[in-house]
């Protein structure tokens, strides 16, 4: 018989869980107490600093932070995020701008009952957590209405198709302030499918487009890459100088010429 976990606070409750998808685990990370990797279906899906929410063990996410920080400098924000697992981005804004309004919508309704139970979040308005599907829930939000959107979502490893529709990508130009910010976590894989389809669309909807990986596009075999897009211009050398200062080892910022470039899309 399995031993049933009890939580005392302020320690989350550890190991294997079934949500609504398949299964989760929230795991410790080795030899760095107080952090956990929150896995939804075997793949890490979010880090977890039970002391310091301003932790982000995730590279991908510091990147964020860096496109986030250079497109709309020193403001509280209204923001969406779509994708939630353990809410460690909105956790991260929250303590860096206070007053801040985030949702977070998670489509598993069983992972977001669990995150509710055993982790520290920063109390409604300031983190509301929703279960719901993102690409039907953007149309319940009015026109110009948030300063940045989030999309960190996946079916497995892969983005799912619904929340890279031509429908998706008018509703984020749609809710976007003209001064707002879209950031999305790329899966790419050899051949820049995922991110060629990526950039066709926003580059229809968003005249400044750049993002940033840990290297050279060219030749890799693939790899998560933050794409940011703005009615105003973004500028690459900023965001690398902001990723390093995130404890970034070796950030590449692409700007949109490069992008295009490298995924073969009319320059």
């Amino acid at each position: 018989m399995a031993q049933k976990r009890t939580r005392t606070p302020g320690t989350p409750s550890t190991g294997p869980f079934p949500i609504d998808t398949g299964t989760a685990s929230f795991d410790p990370v080795p030899g760095a107490p107080g952090s956990f990797v929150l896995t939804v279906n075997g793949v890490p899906s979010s880090p977890y600093s039970a002391a310091d929410p301003r932790r982000l063990d995730f590279e991908y996410m510091r990147w964020a932070v860096a496109g986030i920080d250079t497109a709309l400098p020193g403001s509280t924000l209204r923001a969406l995020h779509v994708g939630g697992a353990a809410c460690a981005l909105p956790r991260r804004i929250a303590a860096d701008r206070p007053g801040s309004r985030q949702t977070v919508v998670e489509i598993d309704a069983a992972l977001v009952t669990w995150v509710r139970a055993h982790l520290e979040l920063p109390r409604s308005p300031a983190v509301a957590v929703r279960a719901a599907d993102g690409a039907a829930e953007i149309a319940a939000f009015r026109d110009d209405s948030l300063d940045l959107l989030v999309r960190d979502a996946f079916a497995g490893d892969a983005t799912p198709a619904a929340l890279q529709s031509p429908e998706w990508f008018s509703s984020v130009a749609r809710v976007l302030r003209a001064e707002g910010l879209y950031a999305s976590n790329v899966a790419d894989r050899a051949g820049r499918s995922a991110l060629r389809e990526e950039l066709r669309a926003l580059t229809g909807h968003f005249a400044h487009v750049c993002a940033l990986s840990g290297g050279r596009l060219a030749g890799r075999p693939g790899g998560n890459v933050m794409v940011f897009a703005s009615h105003r211009p973004l500028d690459p050398r900023e965001l690398t100088r902001r990723a390093r200062a995130e404890g970034c080892a070796v950030p590449v910022a692409h700007s949109r010429t490069e992008l295009l470039s490298a995924c073969g899309l009319p320059l």
